[in-house]
């Protein structure tokens, strides 16, 4: 135990001085205030400032690095990063559904790992997925819920997004103590191999939020109040989800973003084809009477034979 506490010393320094810059920034942001903030968000005037500076700090720095990355990688090799990831995200999900009691997504987790690392090239290729086998959202803030633990008010973290108080807690604290999807990343001694690898996984999974992002900056009127419920329902649906048997409505209805910007969009006006409305004339021309030229009756005052 001291060994893993010593290991992780060095880990634990860097988070808190993460933290309190962190806790300065949110300091500085919380100074607008909103007079009727949502129940579901009472730090709603911190939370708006916070998520405009992760806004512009994100399209400053991190979303043009996301669109060169986009721009020079093949999709094949696009594909394969992502599904090593997510992969290694398996292995996560496999963690907390042992730690909820759920030996049925801990086992199909787990099986989607083992089959995805031996015949999908490493997990290069997701096989398990093309036979049927989906993969199992989880993570330490689901994990906490399941338990019991409240989720506290809406909370946006600097530099990360949407969580909670509760989901915020277990993201910092998971990453602090190596209990986190990182942790494979983190246990590389070699430190640029470890900082390339930290940073490949951050520009990909930047990468996977860009169609959703466009999705709500065309969809949302108000893009803050838009990300929060859907981060909040999301959240919520997830946990319902895994207290429910396997198998029964509340564990197969999950909803997903997709189905969220869905629904904003079916709630978009249509218009019909107005062509389908204007009334049809017939050509004018077929009506018109036809008229020889005039100027064949006149006669040619230039031709000398008629002078």
């Amino acid at each position: 135990m001291s060994l893993l506490f010593s290991k992780n010393k060095p880990r634990l320094k860097r988070t808190m001085r993460v933290s309190l810059a962190a806790a300065a920034l949110a300091l500085t942001a919380g100074c607008a205030t909103v007079k009727n903030p949502n129940p579901d968000d009472p730090f709603e005037s911190y939370n708006r400032t916070m998520d405009k500076i992760n806004y512009n700090v994100d399209h400053a720095v991190v979303l043009p690095v996301t669109n060169m990355y986009k721009a020079l990688t093949p999709q094949p090799a696009q594909t394969c990063v992502s599904n090593i990831f997510n992969n290694l995200g398996d292995l996560w999900s496999a963690v907390n559904s042992f730690f909820q009691g759920r030996p049925h997504d801990f086992f199909n987790s787990l099986g989607r790992v083992l089959f995805n690392t031996t015949m999908g090239l490493g997990g290069c290729i997701d096989v398990a997925s093309m036979n049927g086998a989906k993969p199992i959202p989880n993570d330490l803030g689901t994990t906490l819920g399941v338990w019991g633990v409240p989720s506290g008010p809406y909370l946006v973290l600097p530099g990360v997004g949407p969580s909670t108080v509760r989901d915020g807690v277990a993201r910092v604290g998971g990453f602090a103590t190596g209990f986190s999807p990182t942790y494979p990343i983190m246990e590389i001694d070699r430190v640029r191999v470890r900082n390339s690898i930290l940073g490949l996984y951050l520009v990909d999974m930047r990468a996977g939020l860009t169609d959703a992002e466009e999705l709500v900056d065309d969809l949302a009127l108000d893009r803050y109040s838009f990300i929060r419920d859907a981060y909040l329902q999301r959240r919520k649906a997830l946990i319902r989800s895994k207290k429910a048997p396997v198998g029964s409505d509340a564990h197969e209805d999950l909803p997903t973003y997709e189905d969220i910007y869905e629904e904003a969009a079916d709630d978009l006006p249509t218009y019909d084809d107005p062509d389908d409305e204007l009334p049809q004339y017939e050509d004018p021309d077929d009506e018109l009477p036809d008229y020889e030229d005039p100027e064949d009756d006149h006669p040619d005052n230039d031709d000398p034979q008629t002078q």
